[in-house]
């Protein structure tokens, strides 16, 4: 049964962290220095607060480092605050008030989750947990066997438990689970054979097959949906998205109603198409050149690489002073301690200082060489960036310009047609039925007027 308000609700404050975290702490010396000088919640890494008679979630942002939640035995109702609690392995949500699964969207790393004992009805909402193995759901509200099938999703899920639900009533239930979950090796604590799951597997064939089929066709889908949406954003970074195609034409015209009248005059929808391969080719230019410009930009990008080795390499042959310094001087202060006469140590002191003030010099030494280069590099490299993104702008700017004469000799010819028509009108000339929505109110049917 889930647990009652059997007593006052208590807040999950730092008062109760800084409690249960010092009760689980290293003990021994260990400990009291822990708790002398406080030990950071950031830390943790495992933490337990069970029977506390917690009704909400809250406080838990700082255990950024939290690989192991208890929170079991309390009155929770909603499944909230573990956003940052990105390390999580194991969480424990067993015997609460919880109704819906949620609030787990951030948690890619769980592989052991437990709401066993509370009052979900449904299973969903546990799609980011791609690393999930163990499941337990028993004792809950589960009465829907399509649940099960939301379930295939998980390819790690090894362990399931869903006794004490309606579904498990089920006379086929174990049967269902065996052949939509063909990988899942414990159900309800017991391990699965390999006969039960044949047997299965015959029964449910051809509902399987057909899942399969289904689940094939998504799969391809949203396979080619990141792909699409993958391409795209590298076109966006290239600054040449949507250029590959009619779109940039097709939106300029999306919402030009008289400008869709006029191509049912008699030459514009000629007119039109062949305006709109000359627009379409030179984005197209754009498009290509764009890609290829991008690609100069990524070689330039590159010079982080070169950085990094510049920045390693200088750290090399800081730590071979350093511990040329250590060995050299690694039985000194020993010397110094162990001398008795107070002159001796005074000159040893001076004659360590000076090694000390050298090596400090060459360290400082090689800081200064490495800022030199990196400059330098940065220099060089913000040089380039700006003599290409200069090229690129000034030579797309070019490609657009020839859209634009593209456009105003279009608009001149469609002048020209438009007069023509017009001019016949006027003389009765017009031989063509043009719709009623594309004649000049002016010029109604059989009618006659003046510009």
């Amino acid at each position: 049964m889930n647990r009652l308000y059997d007593m006052e609700p208590r807040v999950m404050d730092d008062d109760m962290l800084k409690l249960a975290v010092g009760e689980q702490g290293p003990r021994e010396e260990a400990g009291q220095l822990a708790k002398q000088e406080g030990i950071l919640f950031k830390d943790v890494v495992s933490l337990q607060l069970d029977f506390q008679n917690i009704l909400r979630i809250d406080n838990l942002w700082q255990f950024e480092s939290l690989q192991k939640l208890q929170l079991d035995n309390n009155i929770i109702e909603k499944i909230e605050g573990l956003e940052n609690l990105t390390r999580l392995v194991w969480l424990d949500l067993s015997f609460n008030n919880i109704e819906a699964i949620e609030g787990l969207d951030t948690l890619v790393n769980l592989e052991d989750l437990s709401l066993f004992n509370n009052r979900i009805s449904k299973i969903d909402s546990l799609d980011a947990l791609v690393k999930l193995q163990v499941l337990s759901l028993g004792n809950n509200h589960i009465g829907n066997m399509m649940n099960i099938i939301y379930l295939r999703r998980f390819k790690a899920l090894r362990t399931l438990s869903l006794s004490g639900n309606p579904v498990a009533e089920d006379e086929d239930y174990k049967m269902f689970i065996c052949a939509y979950l063909p990988d899942l090796v414990y159900l309800d604590f017991r391990r699965l054979d390999d006969h039960m799951k044949e047997l299965a597997e015959m029964k449910h064939q051809y509902s399987i097959d057909e899942l399969k089929h289904r689940e094939n066709l998504m799969q391809a889908r949203l396979e080619d949906e990141q792909a699409r949406r993958e391409e795209l954003e590298e076109h966006k970074a290239a600054f040449v998205e949507q250029l590959n195609g009619t779109f940039l034409f097709d939106s300029m015209y999306a919402e030009d109603v008289e400008g869709s009248k006029l191509s049912h005059l008699p030459g514009v929808g000629e007119l039109l198409e062949a305006y709109k391969d000359k627009f379409v080719i030179i984005c197209l230019n754009i498009f290509e050149y764009g890609l290829k410009q991008q690609e100069k930009r990524k070689a330039e990008l590159d010079f982080m690489e070169c950085v990094q080795e510049a920045i390693q390499e200088n750290q090399e042959q800081g730590k071979l002073k350093i511990a040329k310094f250590e060995e050299k001087h690694l039985l000194s202060l020993n010397a110094i301690r162990e001398e008795s006469e107070l002159s001796s140590i005074e000159t040893k002191i001076v004659e360590y200082s000076e090694d000390i003030t050298e090596l400090f010099n060459v360290l400082m030494t090689l800081e200064m060489q490495l800022v030199e280069q990196l400059e330098e590099t940065i220099n060089m490299f913000e040089r380039n960036i700006i003599d290409l993104v200069g090229l690129f702008v000034e030579n797309v700017q070019s490609l657009m310009a020839q859209c634009r004469d593209l456009e105003n000799h279009h608009h001149e010819k469609l002048l020209e047609i438009a007069i023509n028509i017009l001019e016949k009108i006027v003389k009765g000339e017009m031989d063509e039925d043009l719709p009623d929505d594309v004649r000049s109110p002016a010029f109604p049917k059989g009618g006659s007027g003046t510009f």
